[in-house]
């Protein structure tokens, strides 16, 4: 009975950091750019958001959510208490920052807080793993930045006509979209690629060497040259109405992707207790369920964020959020592939940057950005202190 009580206690706390992650990063941050840009209104960008983190979650969440319940700390598992008191400190820290208005990184929280019960716990640090997390959280900002400048450089030159530099970066999109595995698509946990589900279907399963590598690449360039072409045909009818659609495709690739990685850092200290309580869930439907968390934080608390990303950080215009857009997509899903928890928030917050400063630096608050890497860093020093002492409190209670 007492298993039972603790299990749901766990599961409720779980629900409530989804709760908190869908009000947060994963339903702020992939519309903000498009609706800084008037593409789609804020409350509309909510509710679209939530649909695609839940498919993202489902079919994505996976590689992070296994990373998070099980590569924080090594010698042993989180134990139910010490699973509720990460979750419960993670969960009211995000929760603090969405409803002041400023973007907490929940990777950070997530991340400081399993650590912290898992070393009051008595459990060893993971070296090798924080080195791998902490890598790319140093890069982020530089890579997602450097990227977003350059490409908002690129459509802000005149020489470079839009109808040639949008369809082109499209053509990247489309490269890495082709190359982006989903769970429907193959066997296994991972699932195939839109390129390698394709190849196969027309080599075989057996098929090895050349064959499978040429008509991958040939399967992802025809459907990148399709997109490309699509968008181009787009642009042609109408510019300004092309720009939107693509902000728009790139906003809802974000979200899908933001469900993919977040859903994990709700989810990922259950996994431990779910395995000691011998409790038999198909990891599909509790991504599912931690889906819908993320569905109905968006749905609720997302707005708030919204506003604030979009017109705190930065006056932003299609070009600049398209800038923005496509950097955060490629990092998001290279986190999502190597199973590591990355920042939705700090993703975006450093293209818009990138994207304010190729027009000067126009409309970027200097201010915001500097309370907003405090609050990141605060989040992680935070979450680790209290989650730490908050399991010893309770642990010497019970």
């Amino acid at each position: 009975m007492v298993a039972i009580v603790t299990l749901a206690v766990a599961a409720l706390a779980s629900l409530f950091m989804a709760w908190a992650i869908g009000a947060g990063s994963s339903g702020s941050t992939p519309f903000a750019p498009a609706v800084g840009a008037n593409a789609i209104s804020v409350m509309r960008a909510g509710f679209v958001v939530g649909l695609l983190g839940l498919a993202g979650a489902f079919l994505q969440g996976a590689n992070v959510t296994e990373a998070v319940g099980s590569e924080l700390v090594v010698g042993g598992s989180l134990s139910p208490t010490a699973a509720i008191v990460a979750l419960a400190t993670a969960a009211a820290l995000v929760a603090v920052g969405v409803f002041a208005g400023y973007p907490i990184a929940t990777a950070f929280t997530v991340t400081g807080a399993v650590v912290g019960s898992g070393l009051a716990l008595g459990l060893g640090p993971a070296w090798p793993k924080y080195v791998e997390i902490a890598s790319l959280w140093l890069l982020t900002p530089f890579i997602g930045g450097g990227i977003a400048f350059a490409t908002a450089k690129l459509l802000r030159n005149e020489r470079v006509p839009e109808s040639v530099a949008v369809p082109a970066l499209a053509f990247l999109v489309g490269i890495l979209l082709a190359n982006i595995e989903f769970v429907i698509l193959g066997p296994g946990s991972t699932g195939r690629s839109i390129a390698s589900a394709v190849t196969r279907a027309v080599v075989g399963e057996a098929a090895t060497g050349t064959p499978v590598l040429a008509g991958t690449a040939v399967a992802t360039l025809a459907f990148a040259g399709f997109f490309a072409g699509l968008l181009r045909l787009d642009l042609n009818r109408d510019e300004a109405a092309g720009q939107r659609h693509f902000l728009l495709a790139l906003g809802g690739l974000v979200a899908f992707s933001a469900g993919g990685s977040q859903v994990g850092l709700a989810l990922g200290p259950l996994i431990p207790l779910l395995e000691q309580g011998n409790v038999d869930i198909a990891l599909p439907v509790l991504l599912f369920a931690g889906g819908i968390g993320l569905l109905a934080g968006s749905w609720t608390g997302a707005p708030r964020m919204i506003k604030a990303l979009s017109q705190d950080y930065s006056s932003l215009g299609p070009r600049r959020s398209i800038a923005a857009l496509i950097p955060s997509f490629a990092i998001a899903q290279s986190a999502v592939f190597f199973g590591v928890p990355v920042s939705f928030n700090e993703i975006i917050v450093s293209a818009i940057i990138g994207s304010g400063y190729a027009a000067g630096g126009a409309g970027v608050s200097r201010q915001k950005m500097l309370y907003t890497v405090l609050a990141w860093l605060g989040s992680l020093a935070l979450a680790l202190g209290v989650s730490f002492g908050g399991f010893l409190l309770v642990d010497a209670l019970l």
